[in-house]
């Protein structure tokens, strides 16, 4: 799929572009290509020289890693009061994130923010601890500092070692609510780590409607569970905050900010996927498994260009009209 030089999307990327000033070179640009036929299925085998990458329309020569490097992935968890629904999809799904996207040779972190970040679970590849720390979730606060964690997520990636590759899954609104952290100081740091960030969005609005009736032993610690069968097997109180009169203001302030999920998933050549029932959360990660262990790892050196210039790459099968490949919408020029 080829990524135009006027794509929509990025209006917002462009716009912040001029605000970003590099400091540092990034040697290589690191481009993880999807290929798929017609019918949307992976393709495998393909070699370095069918694989043609443009910069700005211009060829480059570029380099296919065929060695299988481990991954190192932090997943960054909204947890404010609202998001408590989405929070209770996420119990199960510890082994989708360390086996299905790390993989067995990876490592798996988990940190959540709201007002603040924390970090719940440091890398790991023990399914089970990251059960255990997404188990432990709760609503804490109303913010959505989004670039907090993406900030602190990427910190965490910098003390791994050189030869992994570095992704971010973020469950959270498509936009920050509150924090510290400025766009372009994230934007030069992913793009200096060379990370790809993929983003499962959801609706604060509508989610709730998703989640069943929960039970005092829902809401009690794995081992506090069972102890007391008959209080256990009670109907927990809703999880609802008292009314907000200002809530509808503060919804269409929300949706001036940039769409964060877009932005960093597009220019990383990572994805967004929203989703709604449990089902479908389990689907998006599965996706994302799948996309990660598929891609062909192509690198290039980038041409010299004006700071801060945003540079649109794309990718072709040669002699393969019929196959679509998918990668990044580009990279920002630096000094």
């Amino acid at each position: 799929m080829r990524f135009a030089a006027a794509y929509p999307l990025f209006t917002c990327a462009v716009l912040y572009a001029a605000q970003v000033q590099f400091k540092s070179t990034v040697p290589l640009v690191i481009a993880p290509t999807t290929v798929t036929d017609a019918h949307g299925h992976f393709v495998d085998g393909l070699e370095e020289h069918e694989l043609a990458l443009y910069d700005n329309n211009v060829r480059q020569t570029v380099h296919l890693d065929y060695d299988i490097d481990p991954i190192a992935v932090v997943v960054a968890i909204e947890n404010g009061h609202p998001v408590q629904p989405m929070l209770d999809k996420l119990g199960n799904s510890g082994i989708l994130l360390s086996q299905l996207v790390a993989g067995g040779a990876g490592a798996t972190a988990v940190l959540s923010f709201s007002d603040e970040v924390r970090e719940v679970q440091s890398f790991t590849n023990n399914p089970d601890l990251i059960t255990r720390a997404l188990r432990r979730l709760r609503g804490q606060s109303e913010g959505a500092s989004s670039l907090d964690a993406l900030n602190h997520a990427l910190r965490m990636l910098d003390k791994r070692p050189p030869g992994e590759r570095r992704i971010v899954l973020v469950i959270a609104e498509s936009r920050a609510r509150g924090g510290q952290t400025r766009l372009p100081e994230v934007v030069r740091e992913v793009q200096r780590q060379n990370a790809l960030v993929y983003w499962l969005t959801f609706s604060t609005t509508w989610i709730p409607y998703t989640d069943r009736p929960k039970t005092v032993g829902d809401r009690k610690q794995e081992e506090d569970r069972g102890k007391f069968p008959s209080e256990d097997a009670k109907l927990a109180p809703p999880d609802t905050q008292p009314m907000n009169l200002l809530a509808p203001f503060f919804a269409l302030a929300h949706l001036e900010q940039p769409n964060l999920a877009e932005l960093f998933s597009r220019t990383t050549g990572g994805r967004t996927i929203g989703f709604l029932r449990k089902r479908g959360l389990e689907q998006a990660i599965e996706a994302i498994g799948q996309e990660v262990h598929r891609q062909y790892i192509l690198s290039f050196q980038p041409p010299s260009g004006e700071p801060g210039e945003f540079h649109n790459i794309r990718v072709e099968i040669q002699g393969r009209p019929e196959l679509q490949a998918k990668t990044r919408a580009g990279y920002w020029a630096v000094q």
